[in-house]
């Protein structure tokens, strides 16, 4: 009911009836939700994402409404690991697990990943992990490009603050979203390419979630990291010459 409706019956002596989700006591604290939403909608509005240091991007996240998928999401999935590391590994988006605990690469599709990763002598937590949306797609369909668009600024912001010696971009929509690309993983893999102004180097590899259904695929996928690993050493080298 609009405000002048209201001041109309107000004024004949007739009163108004609200829904009870909609009355809020005289000094009661505004919903956990809106509050939030009104503290990050501030923060966005006073500082750009490209300026955001690592709280103030996750706490940004943490609020977002910028795409239909804040409304199905228990939990945004920021990202995990080290602000130090050289490999950033990144994803496509959120699964149901993930979605739950707010972790990226969790179950079968991430034990495999860690177990790749181990191999190559790293940990999980030695490497930074992200997805290119941090929001779970409905019945985990992949992003549509308006909501790759939409996380965007994120997405950047952790690579620029990161500022990595290799990506590792796991899957198609990952690997497309990065490079700028409709190109498939197959053509794009087995090559290093170069990610941003800065050029960072940038591997494609499958996704685990495919190498649990195509077991055949690993032996590529070993591959893949094979030569990631030898473009960080590579970078690191020229780094140290530099």
């Amino acid at each position: 009911m609009d405000a002048r409706r209201i001041a109309c019956l107000d004024a004949m002596g007739i009163p108004t009836w609200t829904r009870r989700a909609d009355r809020q006591l005289p000094g009661a604290p505004e919903p956990l939700h809106a509050v939030q939403a009104a503290r990050v909608a501030s923060t966005q509005a006073e500082i750009p994402v490209a300026a955001l240091d690592w709280d103030a991007l996750a706490d940004t996240v943490s609020g977002c409404l910028r795409c239909p998928l804040h409304a199905g999401r228990t939990r945004t999935v920021f990202g995990i690991g080290s602000h130090q590391a050289d490999w950033l590994i990144v994803g496509e988006a959120p699964g149901a697990e993930e979605d739950r605990r707010g972790e990226p690469f969790v179950g079968r599709a991430g034990r495999l990943l860690d177990g790749m990763l181990a191999a190559l002598g790293y940990a999980r937590d030695g490497v930074y992990i992200a997805n290119v949306v941090k929001c779970r797609p409905p019945e985990n369909r992949d992003p549509r490009p308006d909501e790759a668009q939409a996380c965007a600024p994120y997405l950047d912001r952790q690579i620029a603050l990161l500022e990595p010696r290799i990506i590792l971009a796991v899957g198609r929509v990952a690997a497309q979203r990065l490079l700028g690309t409709d190109s498939p993983v197959g053509r794009l893999r087995g090559k290093v390419h170069r990610y941003g102004a800065g050029g960072i180097p940038l591997v494609v590899t499958w996704h685990p979630a495919y190498l649990l259904r195509r077991p055949e695929a690993k032996a590529e996928t070993w591959r893949d990291l094979v030569l990631a690993a030898s473009a960080a050493r590579q970078g690191a080298t020229e780094a140290v010459t530099a």
